[in-house]
């Protein structure tokens, strides 16, 4: 890693002018550094909301999918970490703390920057740190010193990775923070070892995934008076699509994704030539499209009819129809925080790429309407919007002038314009 000297002279060059050229700083962090500027992040005064606290916190970890793991984090981090000088935090997939344990002198100490339960350390609310880089990248991620993007947490050093459960969805993420220790391979080596043991004990305990329906899966699916229950579709953003039916999770091929998506989109059904259409710009024979759909049928069971034109017998519910929802009823923020990504990210399904833009719309629409600085920030700090002109100059007006999100947006828009006015070659 760079020589923290090295990274503070480049750090404060980049929070002063905005510019990173020729700094040896990683990528990892240099792109982490923007995301947080974008985002509005203030590098003097970190402010992680502390949003749930008191019972509140109490019952919200009781209830949470990694509760179970603790045990094997207490053995594998907190326990040594008692003794070697750091803490060890496990957060949820929003960023927000829900454990932190470990060294008391150490813990006393973070508290003084907010890293305290309930606060959320996502990179749009603190800036560039390992939990929430982790979360940001879907990668483990280790933060030395001054590569924290506000100045009162570089006296510490973090390393975190995502845990995953067993459908490959990220549950949250598990982050050690301490000092000197801390910034060496073996702290980062114990955080990927400890969430391999967390992973394991996640899929230990979890139903079996459902491959092949049964007699018990049916009755599951099938109510009072034989009626089909529906279910829940996950495909936003870069994780495996995941259907959560009967109870259970199953992971989806891609195929079998933008089948669903696309009937959950046509409720009346879709006849075999127009789900083709739906599905390639190459001409897909009737008997190719049968023989997905077959497949598909052993995997969901009575939620998708015998019968033509192929439809879905319940309602399912998907997450892009929890975004649309909360851009119904105004709530751009939440929307924004339900969209961890595009529509089926790998799929060229013409059906999927039209539902992938117009949601894109929407959302640039919803984002451009808003009175609120944060829910701008937060768009230009997706890809979608990095490049959005008419975004960052919203952003120019909504943004208090001499903040670092105006001053960050009035740099955006001049390197947009350089763009712009660049003669191309050729």
């Amino acid at each position: 890693m760079p020589h923290h000297d090295t990274v503070r002279t480049a750090h404060e060059r980049f929070v002063t002018t905005g510019q990173l050229a020729g700094a040896h700083v990683r990528r990892l962090v240099a792109d982490s550094w923007r995301r947080s500027a974008r985002s509005g992040v203030d590098p003097e005064v970190p402010a992680p909301p502390v949003d749930m606290t008191g019972r509140a916190l109490t019952s919200y970890r009781r209830a949470h999918p990694l509760a179970v793991a603790m045990p094997v984090v207490r053995d594998l981090l907190v326990r040594p970490g008692a003794d070697a000088g750091w803490v060890t935090a496990l957060a949820d997939d929003t960023g927000r703390l829900l454990w932190v344990e470990g060294d008391r002198d150490v813990r006393r100490r973070v508290e003084g920057v907010g890293f305290v339960e309930g606060a959320v350390w996502r990179e749009d609310c603190a800036g560039t740190n390992a939990p929430g880089t982790a979360l940001a990248t879907q990668r483990p991620v280790q933060v030395v010193g001054t590569e924290h993007y506000a100045r009162p947490v570089q006296p510490w050093n973090c390393a975190a990775a995502p845990v995953r459960g067993p459908s490959g969805q990220v549950l949250g993420v598990l982050d050690v923070t301490g000092g000197p220790v801390v910034a060496g391979a073996v702290v980062m080596s114990l955080v990927r070892a400890t969430v391999a043991a967390v992973e394991a004990e996640l899929a230990r305990l979890a139903p079996p995934v459902l491959q092949v329906p049964s007699d018990r899966l049916v009755t599951a699916l099938t109510g009072a008076g034989g009626r089909v229950a529906g279910g829940r579709l996950r495909v936003l953003g870069p994780d495996v699509p995941t259907l959560h039916l009967g109870g259970r999770d199953v992971r989806l091929s891609l195929r079998h994704a933008e089948i669903l998506l696309l009937l959950a989109q046509h409720p009346t059904g879709l006849t075999g030539d127009e789900l083709a259409v739906q599905l390639s710009d190459h001409a897909l024979s009737d008997v190719t499209v049968r023989a997905e759909v077959s497949r598909l049928r052993r995997v969901v069971g009575p939620l998708l009819s015998q019968s033509r034109p192929y439809r879905l017998t319940a309602p399912l519910r998907t997450d892009v129809d929890t975004v649309r929802s909360l851009l119904e009823v105004g709530d751009v923020a939440a929307a924004l925080s339900n969209h961890p990504g595009v529509v089926l990210p790998r799929s060229t399904s013409p059906g999927v790429e039209r539902i992938r833009d117009d949601l894109r719309a929407d959302l640039r629409a919803a984002v451009l309407a808003s009175p609120e600085p944060g829910a701008v920030s937060r768009w230009v700090s997706s890809d979608d919007g990095a490049d959005d002109w008419q975004a960052w100059q919203r952003l120019t007006v909504l943004a208090p002038r001499g903040t670092p999100a105006h001053v960050q947006a009035r740099g955006r828009l001049d390197l947009l314009a350089r763009r712009l006015a660049a003669p191309r070659a050729g």
